[in-house]
């Protein structure tokens, strides 16, 4: 049941960054080009999310203990700034304005069958793998 909810959420989270733009890397770039071709819309898509989700975070916390299908909600148990959350957010942010894509907006965009697509996928992937090596040998 858990894994059936699982894919019936993505699906509709997919469908929301694909209607909203967020898989055509030129928008994104246009998002972040605020000299020259500015386009202001995922701003709004995101202040949208944030309207929806602040409100309804606080309400399933003041309503329930734990969720529907777990034990107890995940929620993070770091919360100091630290070199690994700033450094990973700045590469994330970077990545993203680079190639226009983050993995929120790739997965969906898969079913373009587009190159850039892939190539953007088995680079974050790589990516994902390196820096864990990196992170053990600095452990």
């Amino acid at each position: 049941m858990r894994e059936l909810l699982a894919l019936v959420f993505g699906a509709i989270f997919g469908l929301g960054i694909a209607i909203s733009g967020m898989i055509n890397p030129a928008k994104v770039m246009n998002f972040f080009d605020i000299y020259g071709t500015w386009d202001p819309s995922l701003a709004f898509v995101m202040i949208g999310a944030l309207a929806v989700a602040i409100p309804g975070y606080a309400l399933i916390f003041r309503m329930r203990r734990a969720p529907v299908l777990n034990a107890q909600f995940a929620q993070p148990t770091k919360t100091a700034l630290d070199r690994r959350l700033i450094g990973g957010a700045a590469l994330f942010g970077l990545g993203w304005g680079a190639a226009g894509f983050c993995p929120g907006g790739a997965i969906p965009a898969i079913g373009l069958g587009e190159a850039s697509v892939y190539i953007f996928l088995l680079a974050m992937i790589a990516g994902m793998m390196a820096m864990r090596q990196i992170l053990a040998r600095l452990d």
